[in-house]
């Protein structure tokens, strides 16, 4: 197989953490976010019971590359040439030569030397990564003759030693 198609990743993957986060790249980017509509008001949560412990997230992500550029009539969001994505609430860092998102299409596209990481262990390298926000569904694409890699640290079954 030269890809993982169809793979209905879970909710906290680390890679679909990283490409639902490049998804807000419109709001991260003024001249597309004046394009869109404004989405309704989310419904005011009541606060945690205190005996519940969170960790604070500050939704910090920094996006580096040589060119970035936006075009508000197709609502694509281009980041090109050496691209290094870190999203530490989530302990990501992803790199590429290209990552696009498509927000009309609600699609995400990781391109070049695709590496995605995460300091627990989680990493994907491959040559392209799609992702559909709609659906769900990530497809990662090997180089040319070459296969995906996945490292993934699956949770240790209750009852086993380690």
């Amino acid at each position: 197989m030269t890809g993982i198609q169809g793979l209905s990743p879970h909710p906290t993957s680390p890679v679909v953490r990283l490409l639902a986060l490049l998804a807000a790249l419109g709001a991260l980017t003024p001249t597309l976010a004046l394009a869109q509509q404004a989405p309704a008001p989310a419904p005011v949560s009541p606060p945690a019971p205190a005996a519940r412990v969170s960790t604070p997230t500050s939704g910090l992500v920094t996006i580096e590359s040589d060119l970035q550029r936006a075009d508000n009539k197709t609502g694509v969001i281009t980041a090109t040439g050496n691209v290094r994505i870190v999203y530490p609430d989530q302990r990501v860092v992803a790199t590429a030569r290209q990552a696009q998102y498509f927000s009309q299409e609600g699609r995400v596209i990781l391109s070049g030397d695709v590496d995605i990481v995460q300091t627990d262990g989680h990493a994907m390298r491959a040559e392209r990564v799609i992702y559909d926000l709609k659906s769900e569904r990530l497809l990662a694409v090997p180089p040319e003759g070459q296969q995906v890699f996945s490292k993934v640290r699956l949770p240790a079954r209750q009852g086993s030693k380690p």
